[in-house]
């Protein structure tokens, strides 16, 4: 499973000019490290990720002088959380109904502050620098942000994903990159199919590396469905797709058993896409609570120090 993982031009890079943020973005991940705006914050050893959050958008407020409203999803707690945080570091969750209303407007402007690209650079310099985690985080944070504001359809959010796959792929984490790689194929087999046949193949890769045989046996039959969907619609047209197909034939057919490394190609470039076909079904994203009121924990009162919530 290969990916170019090389920066774009340097014009991707935030612009200077861009508008006042309308909204910002944060994320905690199941592990508790946590992003806000595309960076990776430093918890101090043992700061809970609500109050770095709320000193990193309490920053932002009082850097424009304004009160700035963020979402975080945070997967320790499964849930979206929509803030309203003001100058003087106070700050209350609000409803989904008091959230600025959606609009492509809004999205546009939030993304000139902070261009996706500008966060997919910042991702591959980390990954460059073999600093995988931190790498992976951010890709599981843009992917969320983008597909709770654009959808999962996307092609942003398919990009992220992807990206996420291969980054999982390459910390050894199989299980996980099948899944995102799975969903990224699934999705572009529904809305594309004629684009789909790299994503198939980006998921194979991941797949081959599996070694229990419940999962190697429904994640291989779901691809064998595509790849038969692909090759019924004359899609299958690189040898190395027709390997991979046959790949998947051929250790479904032997029970499942692991492929030995280098008997199949291994899978093109990794980007974008995902795809959906019927078959067994793969767990997608996690869902998550909807927004409530009075969450405690990103609540904090005007006055309050740094790192003190209410």
């Amino acid at each position: 499973m290969t990916h170019s993982l090389t920066p774009r031009d340097k014009g991707n890079l935030p612009a200077l000019g861009a508008p006042p943020l309308i909204r910002l973005d944060a994320y905690v991940a199941e592990d508790g490290s946590t992003v806000v705006n595309g960076h990776l914050l430093d918890m101090g050893g043992t700061r809970p990720p609500n109050e770095t959050i709320l000193d990193a958008v309490a920053m932002f407020a009082r850097t424009l002088g304004a009160p700035v409203a963020a979402t975080v999803i945070d997967r320790t707690a499964q849930q979206v959380a929509r803030l309203r945080v003001h100058p003087d570091g106070s700050s209350r969750t609000i409803g989904e109904d008091e959230d600025l209303p959606p609009g492509r407007e809004r999205t546009a402007a939030e993304e000139e502050a902070f261009p996706p690209l500008a966060r997919v650079e910042r991702i591959i310099q980390h990954a460059q620098r073999e600093e995988l985690h931190a790498a992976f985080v951010l890709a599981s944070a843009l992917r969320e942000h983008l597909t709770l504001r654009r959808g999962a359809e996307d092609e942003l959010s398919l990009e992220a994903r992807a990206i996420e796959a291969y980054l999982a792929y390459l910390r050894g984490d199989h299980m996980l990159s099948t899944v995102l790689a799975l969903t990224v194929a699934r999705i572009r087999c529904r809305t594309d199919l004629n684009r789909a046949a790299p994503d198939v193949a980006r998921a194979t890769a991941a797949w081959q590396r599996l070694w229990d045989e419940g999962q190697v046996a429904t994640r291989g039959q779901e691809l064998l469905h595509m790849w038969e969907r692909l090759s019924a619609a004359g899609l299958l047209q690189e040898a190395s797709h027709h390997a991979m197909a046959q790949a998947v034939r051929s250790r479904l057919a032997q029970g499942g058993r692991p492929v030995p490394q280098g008997s199949a190609p291994a899978a093109a470039a990794l980007p974008a896409g995902p795809g959906q076909a019927p078959s067994p079904a793969a767990p997608e994203d996690k869902p998550l609570k909807p927004t409530r009121r009075g969450l405690r924990r990103f609540t904090r009162r005007a006055g309050r120090s740094p790192g003190q919530s209410s």
